[in-house]
């Protein structure tokens, strides 16, 4: 008789935490007497040529220090589900009839998907075609409303607080001001929590719209009482008010690539104060790097978490952290809406209270 056998798969973009998840699942798969195999590349590897390979806990040992996701992932290929904000497009049913039969010939009983919400809308449609799947939500933006946090946030915030301390004593020697544009898509998690962390004197993000005119205006006051220099967070979707948010060309299937609104805060503040303005993209070093000890500790809960599931038969369910507790919900409701920076929240005017402009 076979061993009773999972999947585990990761998708979308890399984020530290990913193997300390895949660990967690295997080791906690082992103690049961469960096989595990991982699908290589994301949903790709479901897909003919099929590939993948067996996980143990012996090849696994030690990974949950490692930044990546040692299965691969991809954001693109014949599985992308997400074409926009709020959009989402079906996946081609020949696809999911491929992927099933894969599972069905190679007796996988389950498949853990880990990913964002475009990789979570894909699982639930797997679901919603008979495919045994449970999720764990994976996304540095921490912009998934069902969960209060998700491994790889805490790290991709210590990656902006370091750039941020690097950026003081270079921008006070010039007396300049520094721009840091950061990711989060249309969420300003990174950007508010990296931008307290971190000492910021301005933090923009998309929740809140700007003006051009209060920044010049706040970067001025502060130079004019004595200020060595300004440093400013901006989130990859925050636009000023009135405005829509920038985007770089070259995007192809799947959501649109944002980037560039950093360079032109720093045009505006220019050309507005004549002050000396630099401009740094952080970019994908915040997908980079070992996961911090909280991505560490929660992507191993959620592997936990997933196998766990499997164990109960509540499949189309999504592994969640609320109240300081793994829990469930649908897959379905994980992906419904965005998780947005509340404007009037707690965090924000913790910022306000010690004198930090969102440029209103």
């Amino acid at each position: 008789m076979h061993r009773f056998r999972i999947g585990v798969l990761t998708s979308g973009g890399d984020c530290p935490g990913l193997n300390a998840v895949i660990r967690a699942t295997v080791a906690s798969a082992h103690t049961l007497g469960w096989e595990v195999l991982g699908f290589i590349d994301g949903y790709e590897g479901l897909l003919s040529p099929v590939n993948y390979r067996i996980l143990t806990v012996e090849n696994t040992q030690g990974i949950t220090a490692t930044g990546g996701t040692i299965i691969g992932t991809t954001n693109k290929g014949r599985f992308v589900a997400k074409s926009g904000l709020g959009e989402k497009a079906m996946i081609p049913q020949p696809i999911i009839d491929e992927a099933k039969k894969t599972l069905q010939d190679l007796s996988v009983r389950a498949l853990v998907c880990i990913g964002g919400d475009g990789s979570l809308t894909t699982a639930d449609q797997l679901f919603e075609n008979g495919v045994p799947v449970v999720g764990v939500p994976k996304t540095i933006d921490n912009d998934l409303s069902a969960t209060a946090t998700t491994f790889g946030f805490d790290s991709a915030v210590q990656c902006v607080a370091d750039a941020l301390d690097r950026l003081h004593t270079t921008a006070a020697s010039h007396k300049r001001v520094m721009v840091l544009e950061v990711m989060g898509r249309h969420a300003g998690w990174i950007a508010l929590y990296g931008g307290l962390a971190g000492n910021a004197d301005v933090i923009l993000i998309p929740e809140i719209p700007f003006s051009y005119e209060r920044l010049a205006a706040h970067v001025e006051k502060r130079m004019a009482s004595g200020a060595a220099s300004t440093l400013i967070v901006v989130a990859e979707g925050a636009a000023p008010s009135g405005g829509g948010v920038q985007t770089l060309d070259g995007a192809t299937k799947g959501e649109v690539r944002l980037g560039g609104i950093g360079a032109q805060v720093a045009h505006e503040i220019m050309e507005r104060t004549k002050r000396e303005t630099r401009t740094v993209v952080l970019g994908h070093l915040q997908r980079g790097g070992a996961p911090t000890t909280q991505d560490r500790n929660l992507g191993t809960r959620f592997g936990v978490g997933a196998v766990q599931l499997i164990q109960e038969k509540k499949f189309g369910q999504m592994v969640s952290y609320l109240n300081y507790q793994i829990g469930s919900v649908t897959i379905k409701e994980a992906v419904g809406q965005i998780k947005h920076v509340p404007p009037d929240g707690q965090v924000v005017n913790t910022a306000k209270a010690i004198g930090i402009s969102f440029g209103i």
